[in-house]
Formats: structure tokens, C-alpha cells, sequence
């Protein structure tokens, strides 16, 4: 393996900065553990890309759409149970992958031209953006909103003077230095008794932690029909969000990741890391917007540090006092950096509508944007509760499925696309 730099070391920990929270959170709403959380995304992530070729630059995490799911399955049958789920529905996407292949990248792209990916990527980050808000503001953390935007506003700062430096390795890692400066003015405040920032995790926290000793957290996997129904359904509906995710991603980098390397093999990657996830007692994983957020502002596109930050995911998952540290950082500091990071991605979306010439004097154009961004950011306001979970629940067969929003945008563009006539 290729000796990793200084330079290179430091653009992961940025990735891993972006990752960690969102990832974390997922096993401690659902009862799983977070530490076993980090190896699986992270064993995923290099999954993910020995299947692609190391061609996509993406970082597989914990996935919000199958919370509700997981808990359900976990509180009522066992964590043992929720691993046969997530296995199932790890084979369900590589199931979608073969039907992708023989159907072709190029039939399935026809359903997502410009009109309709430019908005579904706007929504992306416009319904992450409300995360960055609450952060900022300080309600995610229960923190005084006076102080907390102060603090918000001085992270976002230090983000953009960072990437108008003539220096190139500040130029590099505006978000490491941003949250280092963020946490840094959190340390003083407190110094002054402004306790915007709890070291508790850390004390709490073990040296070495190893997930099925220190824990005590280890089973094995068991397969039950009523929470296969319950947990593998849930990956038709982040099929739609992976194409929705790749199609980002692949706008950021300049890429067509549909042809090469193929939207068959993304799926895959996505399908075998939820499904090892699945065996060794992690939460599904599902690609991350809040790392090609990283991309867009960073605008170094290379896979190879996600290869890194997954490495490191994985340590952090064996070394408890490293993972608490990142648990520490104040909401506020993640707010100034998460407003850049998902304001980027909406950015993108515009500029890939921009780039295709799509005409706004057509009325068909209008209604399917129209379409796409009411039902993405209204559900996303109207659901919002407090993390990254926002969509709508409906009971199939007594089942609940959860629909995130974009999942629903996506639907609505697609359908708009092919019903409403060219004249």
C-alpha cells in the first residue's frame, strides 16, 4: 500500500469530521452500538470500493432511512433479529443491482435528465441545510442561541477565509481548520463559564474499547420473516436516494459515475457493505452527502482519502477516548461548517441545471422543478424532528414504511418527467 502523507492524513480526518456524527447517532437512536457502527462503515466504505474500482470517491454510513425499522426490530425481537433484516436488505440491493445491469445505466439515466437530478440535488442539501440551523442556533444541543450563532458565525468565517488563502494547504482543509478554531474558542469559553462544550464523553469514554468484549455486545445473526418485512423493504426506497446521492456526487466531481463504473456496481458496493454491516452488528450503510459536501468545497475529488478516512473510522471504533473527542464538538461548530458543506451541494444543483441550458420559458420545465423542491423541502420542514430524519410514515400490511424526502422529490421528478408532454 502506498505510504499516506501528512497532506493526505489531514484531507481524511476532514471527511471523517464530516461523517462522524450522522454515523454515531443512527446506533444510538436504534440500540445498536456505535462503535461497531464506525467499523462497519468503515469496512463498508473499503467494500464499497474495491467493487467500484476505487473510481467513486464516496463514504458509506450509518443510513437514517432505516431508523424507524431498526428500532421497531431491536426494542421488539432483538439485535440479533436486525441483523438478519439488514443482511436481507443488503441482498435485496444487489438484487436491483443485476436488474440495473441487464436493463443498462443508459435506460435507467433517460428517467433522470437535468430537469429533474439539478433539483433533486438542490434538495439534498436544502433539507441537510435544516440541520445546520438547529446546530447553529443551538437547539440540537440546548445550547443559548445568542452565543451559539456567535459561534456558528465565527466557524463559518474562518471555512470561507480559509478558502480564498493563497496558501495551498490551508486552501486544502478549510473544515479541519474551521472546527479546530470552533472547538478551540469553545475550550476559552468555558475557560470564562460559558459551558458550550461537555468533556463527559471523553472521561466516560474507555481507552481501548473493543465493541464485543468491552461492550459486551455480540451476536449472531438471525433470520425471521416479520422483521425481513420490517427492515429489507426500506432498501427500495434508498435505492432511489443512492441514484439521487451517486448522481450528486458524480455532478461534483465531473463524472459519470453511471457509466464508469457503472451504476450496477455503485448499488453493489451499497448492497455487500449493508449486508457485512448486517453480519457483524452494524447499522445499514448508505452513501454520505455530508462528505461530497467536503468535495464540493474542498474540491479535491481524490477516493483514495475516503480509503484513509475509513481506515480511521475503523480504528476509532477499537479506541474509545479518540471517538469521544469528535462526540464533544459543540453543535454550533458543527453549524458553521454544515452551512458551507450543504449549501454547496444545493449549489451544484443549480449549476447542473445551468450547465444543461435547461429553458425556464417552458411551462413543463417550471412545474417539474416546482414539483421536485415543494415536496422535498416541505416534507423536510413539516417532518424535521430533531436529526437528519425527515419524511413521511405510511402503514403497508401493517407495516410502517418510512419515506424520506428525498426519496419522495425523487418519485415526483421522475413521474412529472415522463407524464407532463414535451408540447
Amino acid at each position: 500500500m502506498k505510504k499516506i502523507t501528512a497532506q493526505e492524513l489531514l484531507l481524511a480526518i476532514q471527511h471523517l469530521f464530516a461523517m462522524f456524527g450522522a454515523t454515531v447517532l443512527v446506533p444510538l437512536l436504534t440500540g445498536l452500538s456505535p462503535s461497531v457502527a464506525l467499523v462497519a462503515a468503515g469496512a463498508g466504505t473499503l467494500l464499497f470500493h474495491l467493487i467500484t474500482n476505487g473510481k467513486v470517491p464516496v463514504f458509506l454510513g450509518s443510513s437514517f432511512a432505516f431508523i424507524g425499522a431498526l428500532a421497531t426490530v431491536v426494542s421488539t425481537k432483538g439485535i440479533s433479529y436486525a441483523q438478519g433484516g439488514v443482511i436481507v436488505a443488503g441482498l435485496v440491493y444487489a438484487i436491483l443491482a443485476m436488474l440495473v445491469k441487464v436493463v443498462g445505466a443508459e435506460q435507467i439515466k433517460k428517467f433522470f435528465p437535468p430537469v429533474v437530478t439539478g433539483p433533486v440535488i438542490m434538495v439534498i442539501g436544502v433539507s441537510l441545510s435544516y440541520c445546520a440551523i438547529n446546530d447553529s442556533s443551538g437547539v440540537s444541543s440546548g445550547l443559548p442561541a445568542g452565543i451559539s450563532w456567535l459561534v456558528a458565525f465565527f466557524v463559518l468565517v474562518i471555512v470561507v477565509i480559509c478558502n480564498f488563502s493563497k496558501n495551498k494547504m490551508i486552501n486544502l482543509v478549510p473544515i479541519l481548520i474551521g472546527m479546530a478554531s470552533g472547538y478551540a474558542l469553545c475550550v476559552v469559553l468555558k475557560m470564562f463559564g460559558i459551558n458550550i462544550i461537555d468533556f463527559t464523553p471523553i472521561a466516560n469514554a474507555e481507552w481501548i474499547n473493543i465493541p464485543y468484549i468491552t461492550e459486551g455486545f455480540f451476536s449472531l445473526p438471525k433470520f425471521d420473516l416479520a422483521s425481513i418485512l420490517t427492515i429489507a423493504p426500506v432498501a427500495l426506497v434508498t435505492f432511489m436516494e443512492h441514484i439521487g446521492d451517486i448522481t450528486t456526487n458524480g455532478a461534483v466531481v465531473g463524472k459519470d459515475f453511471f457509466k464508469d463504473p457503472g451504476l450496477h456496481r455503485t448499488l453493489l458496493g451499497d448492497g455487500l457493505a449493508t449486508a457485512l454491516a448486517g453480519f457483524i452488528g452494524g447499522p445499514p450503510n448508505t452513501t454520505y452527502s455530508e462528505n461530497t459536501g467536503v468535495l464540493a468545497t474542498t474540491k479535491n475529488y481524490d477516493p483514495r482519502l475516503l480509503r484513509i478516512t475509513a481506515i480511521i473510522a475503523i480504528i476509532l471504533g477499537f479506541f474509545g477516548k479518540f471517538g469521544a473527542v469528535l462526540q464533544t464538538i459543540p453543535g454550533p461548530v458543527k453549524g458553521g461548517v454544515e452551512i458551507i458543506l450543504f449549501g454547496m451541494i444545493s449549489s451544484v444543483g443549480i449549476r447542473t441545471m445551468i450547465d444543461a441550458k435547461l429553458d425556464f420559458t417552458k411551462t413543463r420545465n417550471l412545474i417539474i422543478v416546482a414539483l421536485i423542491l415543494v415536496f422535498g423541502i416541505g416534507i423536510t420542514i413539516s417532518t424535521y424532528s430533531g436529526g437528519s430524519v425527515a419524511g413521511i410514515s405510511v402503514n403497508i400490511f401493517g407495516h410502517t414504511m418510512n419515506f424520506s424526502a428525498l426519496f419522495v422529490a425523487t418519485v415526483v421528478g421522475v413521474l412529472a418527467n415522463i407524464i407532463i408532454p414535451e408540447e
